[in-house]
């Protein structure tokens, strides 16, 4: 076509992390996106409460260690450490009991 120049594309480059939308599937209704955000903060809580747990066992073997570990460490602190080597798979054990409960929806 004489007089007419060559228009580009309009395009644009996103991020990798950028969420593609499904155009054929109708908006959330507010209901669905605070059924869906309450799935993703549970999921969340769960990962954190796991790590917790993780932490805690390391925590435990350490603890340990220092109350096993004789007269290189003060009297107080290896008696703290035995107590704690005691207590916190417990409490893990409890924290686990409490995530199996929370309901799933």
């Amino acid at each position: 076509m004489a007089g007419k120049g060559k228009t580009e594309p309009n395009l644009r480059v996103v991020n990798a992390e950028a969420e593609v939308y499904d155009l054929m599937r109708k908006p959330e209704t507010t209901g669905e996106r605070v059924r869906r955000l309450q799935l993703e903060a549970r999921a969340l809580a769960v990962e954190q409460v796991e790590t917790l747990e993780r932490l805690l066992l390391e925590a435990t073997a350490l603890s340990k260690e220092i109350a096993e570990g004789g007269d290189a460490y003060p009297v107080g602190a290896r008696e703290i450490a035995s107590r704690l080597a005691a207590d916190l798979p417990v409490k893990v054990e409890t924290m686990k009991q409490i995530i199996g409960r929370m309901p799933v929806k």
